[in-house]
């Protein structure tokens, strides 16, 4: 059975960092693409980065590029969000998943994940 835990949220003012880490558990993390996800309150859920099996591919939604970092560690099954100059609009509970299927490259479309962690808060304040 495949587990995700996020850990790494938290309170931080404008312009301070944070470094999400999500560890898998359950079957082989080096090759199913990994992602982050992002719900506001009273908003849907909406891609935030993904990353291939390899690390060598990553996608980002538009407000997050050069703020914010997909990576991995496939030895440790982690896959880590380090997020720079962040924003009050970055509030968010912050989830990882794990693609449904291998797939050589990333994706941004939730249905092709199969497993979600559980989230982890992150608030950001003026």
């Amino acid at each position: 059975q495949v587990q995700l835990v996020e850990s790494g949220g938290g309170l931080v003012q404008a312009g301070g960092s944070l470094r999400l880490s999500c560890a898998a558990s359950g079957r082989t993390f080096s090759v199913y693409s990994m992602g982050w996800f992002r719900q506001a309150p009273g908003k849907e859920r909406e891609f935030v980065a993904a990353i291939a099996w390899s690390g060598g591919i990553t996608y980002y939604t538009d407000s997050v590029k050069g703020r914010f970092t997909i990576s991995r560690d496939n030895a440790k099954n982690t896959v880590y969000l380090q997020m720079n100059s962040l924003k009050p609009e970055d509030t968010a509970i912050y989830y990882c998943a794990q693609a449904r299927e291998r797939m050589t490259m990333p994706t941004m479309t939730p249905i092709r994940y199969g497993y979600w962690g559980q989230g982890t808060q992150v608030t950001v304040s003026s």
